[in-house]
């Protein structure tokens, strides 16, 4: 029997032989069996273990999850980000998230509808088929955690972007079990707490080496502190933040540089990312960086140039900020990393004055892969500057002002920045408002964070942003399988 590497069983197709059928937007390739694909005879730990690695897979095949549509809904919204390529390509894309011109059959807003529940379905499966088996070894257990936890996670994307959404436990044998009518806002964050409290219970603190990126205690307290926030429940929003900062299982890298690079893939701050590999001839990648790296010819044929850097973002910089080298790169300057003779092209030819630098790809690495295009980064969803700023923001709102300062300065140093001088509640408020907008530039936490500040009303306002904005319609393809049970959001 083969046994093959957990880092390649959490980076196998969707597909399972066994358990999955998963289906996605016509693309063909996804009903195909790819080699390293392993069946639950395979596998090296329990009979749960293919369906859990399958929902893995999932974060990074399924659209709308980690890929060029989740890049349209969770970053190109935000003030701080530009729709980019050229003026005609994506333009009407452009006008629906840059603009705030919502509609209900925008393909890549069905994605981030789809994706999720297509994941929370297959995690429904495992969860009813494992509790039905009444194991309870060990093995069993941890799969069951990772099922839930995963499901809470895209619960959470769910209702950060659509409000109300139906909370269906069911497994789906027949297309008919995916009706159900949407729940309150505080019913699907009942959910998504029920499930991650439970998952902490059985999650390991941290895995082994070779098993890395499986979640952890970690993801499971990150995502309680993130609702917690949203929810501005301080006491709670701290108490998990400091679950994860008390672990002793992360730390910053040192390097912000290196974070964005193939060496940053599972660093000590990573709590959360997408797994990708690139190495012949295991390849399990996805379209995320390519759709972001510079759209040029050449050597600077690194992708297709969306998600590009705001001239208000580039302006938001304070002076010898090391995160906007990483961040920024310029048309007409050198590359992030002062490679010699490396400078990109003028604007134009280019189309773009700014390009997103977390994309960008190490020359040596281009050349090792014969690939311009950045597919070995993992995507990274939650790290560990994110769980220090949420502490800093709870404690701040608790008048905790000592130990925020203590955590929005841990990121300022590795920034090359001086220690705040936030003195009271309310300026360091706004300087842990600055701190998430620089740390998380070209991202996916700028658009969520001003929503659940309140400044989204403004900051977006001139972009066209109101209130009904804060949620995406639901896809109509939904409301009308559902035949009157599943009611569109307000105002669309």
């Amino acid at each position: 029997m083969k046994i093959i590497s957990v880092k390649n069983l959490l980076m196998f197709s969707a597909l399972s032989v066994a358990s999955f059928s998963f289906q996605s937007c016509g693309e063909d390739w996804l009903d195909l069996r790819p080699e390293g694909r392993p069946t639950s005879g395979e596998v090296p730990v329990g009979g749960f273990e293919a369906s859990a690695f399958g929902l893995y897979a999932g974060l990074r095949t399924q659209s709308g999850m980690s890929d060029f549509s989740y890049l349209w809904t969770h970053s190109i919204r935000a003030d701080d980000n530009e729709k980019g390529s050229t003026a005609a390509d994506a333009s009407a894309d452009g006008n629906v998230f840059n603009n705030f011109g919502y509609v209900a059959t925008n393909g890549h807003i069905k994605n981030a509808w789809n994706g999720p529940y297509k994941i929370i379905y297959d995690a429904n499966e495992l969860i009813i088929n494992a509790q039905a088996s009444n194991s309870t070894v060990p093995g069993t257990l941890v799969n069951i955690a990772e099922a839930k936890a995963i499901r809470a996670y895209c619960f959470f994307q769910l209702r950060r972007d659509f409000g109300e959404v139906p909370v269906n436990l069911k497994a789906i044998d027949v297309p008919a079990d995916e009706i159900a009518p949407k729940n309150t806002v505080a019913e699907v964050d009942a959910q998504i707490i029920s499930d991650l409290t439970a998952a902490l219970v059985d999650l390991p603190v941290e895995w082994p080496a070779a098993y890395r990126g499986r979640v952890t205690k970690g993801v499971a307290n990150a995502i309680l502190a993130k609702l917690y926030l949203i929810q501005k429940n301080w006491p709670k929003a701290l108490e998990h933040s400091m679950a994860v900062i008390n672990s002793g299982v992360y730390s910053l890298n040192p390097s912000y540089d290196a974070e964005f690079t193939k060496a940053g893939n599972n660093s000590s701050e990573s709590i959360f990312e997408v797994q990708k590999t690139y190495d012949f001839p295991t390849k399990y990648t996805n379209n995320y960086y390519e759709s972001q790296g510079v759209r040029g010819s050449g050597t600077w044929d690194l992708g297709w140039g969306f998600n590009v850097p705001s001239e208000g973002l580039v302006a938001a910089y304070e002076a010898g900020d090391k995160r906007k080298k990483t961040t920024i790169l310029f048309s007409g300057g050198p590359d992030i990393y002062d490679t010699p003779n490396l400078v990109v092209p003028d604007s134009p030819p280019l189309a773009q004055k700014y390009w997103n630098g977390k994309a960008y790809t190490l020359p040596a690495e281009r050349t090792q892969y014969a690939e311009n295009k950045n597919h070995w980064e993992d995507i990274k969803l939650i790290r560990y500057a994110d769980v220090l700023l949420m502490a800093a923001e709870a404690a701040n709102e608790l008048g905790q002002i000592g130990t925020a300062t203590t955590y929005v300065n841990m990121i300022r140093t590795r920034a090359g920045l001086p220690a705040t001088t936030a003195l009271n509640q309310g300026t360091l408020r706004d300087a842990v408002k600055h701190e998430r907008r620089i740390e998380f530039a070209m991202e996916s936490e700028r658009f969520y964070d001003l929503v659940r500040w309140g400044d989204a009303i403004t900051v977006l306002a001139p972009f066209g942003y109101t209130s009904r904005n804060m949620y995406f319609p639901i896809p109509q393809e939904a409301i009308d399988k559902a035949q009157g049970v599943l009611v569109q959001n307000p105002n669309y």
